[in-house]
């Protein structure tokens, strides 16, 4: 669901997007910080938000870190 919404942000396309990791942060929602695999050697970290279910609004990529690894962290930003 926040393939396009990262897409259109980096001016590009991804063939691969794979999630591989994830953590998740309760906020007034919450966070799900997410690794994934976008290809050959390259990651990114993203930070999509859920909203609460009586909000009926759709997960919204709110941040991402691009240029990762596959060994890097997966820290909440």
């Amino acid at each position: 669901k926040v393939k396009p919404q990262l897409e259109e942000k980096e001016g590009k396309t991804f063939d691969v997007f794979t999630a591989v990791e994830f953590k998740t942060q309760v906020v007034a929602g919450t966070n799900y910080f997410i690794k994934v695999h976008v290809g050959n050697d390259e990651f990114m970290h993203l930070r999509v938000f859920r909203s609460l279910p009586h909000e009926n609004k759709p997960l919204s990529l709110h941040g991402y870190q691009s240029s990762k690894t596959k060994h890097d962290e997966l820290d909440f930003f």
